[in-house]
């Protein structure tokens, strides 16, 4: 348009049958237009760049890896919506819609995937080809196969990783010293969920140190979660004790609803779920987790390689211990072990 412009003016201008007015009408419509396109280029360069996110998460208790996510964000100057805008995939432990969510992040071409448990990481990883990902898993990143090493992950991811695998047979123990008594404690994962396999090893030589029975179950849906829960005998069991698995974790509220409603003491690996009711926990908190892992999400978005990005391991780990709950169950919690809790709801 511009280029139109000044060739009418320099038509006119070079002309003797045109008016001086004419001439000056056409040189004002130029200077408006250059004003015009010059305006909108200063406004141009002055908006701000909202970056693409897309994250990924199987639902339930995972949702406060994302809010500490947010939180950490906020605190570095990305507001949700403002800065940088997460498009939040609940995929409620469906491994195929984590699937469709990566491809289609990609399509977008987002900055970069965050992505929720080694599963997701690892599905998010085998779908995607150039899409940088930040993840938060409770396993070893490296046994994994996720990344080269902690210190050089290469390749294109990187994260925090929090435990839960390794803290296996601590949990068993402090399960022990809650129920001085046990003698069978019930565990259900998804058999073909690796991490969750290897976490089922560790329980099984936990429970022979500590003369406990391990009743194992197997559930690869929530469905079928449901179904073994419901299927419970009395004196089965004396405690539900989580061993590593994505897809339980995403169903802890079911998990909750069904022991409690058997008066099943249950020991979990993050504090949330004893908030909404288990009677205890052993491990890490979602929220801090997610908090931790945005100033990855933070250095990826503006430019920097995840392989050249240190892997973070969250090693502060907290018992929390639920009395309503063990009060609803008609369980005493044993003082030397109440005294050593991190957090006591009562």
């Amino acid at each position: 348009m511009i280029k139109n412009l000044l060739n009418h003016v320099l038509i006119f201008s070079s002309g003797n049958r045109k008016s001086a007015i004419e001439n000056r009408k056409w040189a004002g419509l130029f200077a408006i237009a250059v004003a015009l396109t010059v305006c909108g280029a200063k406004a141009d360069a002055q908006q701000p760049k909202v970056y693409q996110v897309g994250v990924i998460h199987q639902g339930g208790p995972y949702g406060a890896v994302v809010d500490g996510l947010q939180d950490g964000l906020r605190e570095l100057g990305f507001e949700n919506g403002k800065q940088v805008r997460l498009e939040i995939r609940d995929t409620k432990s469906d491994l195929k819609l984590v699937d469709e969510a990566a491809k289609q992040f990609e399509r977008k071409k987002v900055n970069l995937i965050y992505a929720v448990t080694t599963s997701v990481t690892t599905a998010v990883k085998n779908v995607t080809s150039s899409t940088p990902i930040i993840f938060a898993v409770g396993s070893d990143p490296v046994a994994s196969g996720l990344v080269q090493s902690f210190v050089k992950p290469g390749g294109r991811l990187t994260g925090v990783q929090y435990s839960t695998t390794d803290l296996t047979g601590k949990r068993l123990e402090l399960l022990k010293e809650i129920i001085p008594k046990l003698s069978r404690v019930l565990t259900i994962f998804n058999p073909d969920n690796r991490v969750s396999k290897e976490a089922a090893a560790l329980a099984r030589d936990a429970a022979k140190q500590l003369s406990v029975r391990l009743v194992v179950r197997h559930a690869s849906s929530a469905e079928e979660l449901r179904q073994r829960l419901e299927s419970i005998k009395a004196k089965e069991a004396d405690a539900f004790f989580y061993t590593t698995d994505g897809m339980v974790t995403s169903q802890a509220k079911l998990v909750i609803d069904l022991t409690l409603s058997k008066k099943l003491p249950t020991m979990f690996s993050e504090q949330s779920l004893v908030v909404m009711g288990g009677l205890a926990s052993y491990g890490q908190n979602f929220r801090e987790i997610g908090h931790r892992s945005a100033k990855f999400v933070q250095k990826v978005m503006t430019g920097q390689n995840p392989q050249d990005l240190r892997i973070e391991t969250v090693d502060k780990f907290e018992l929390t211990i639920n009395l309503k709950t063990a009060k609803q169950i008609g369980l005493t919690i044993p003082p030397n072990v109440l005294a050593r809790a991190d957090k006591v709801i009562r």
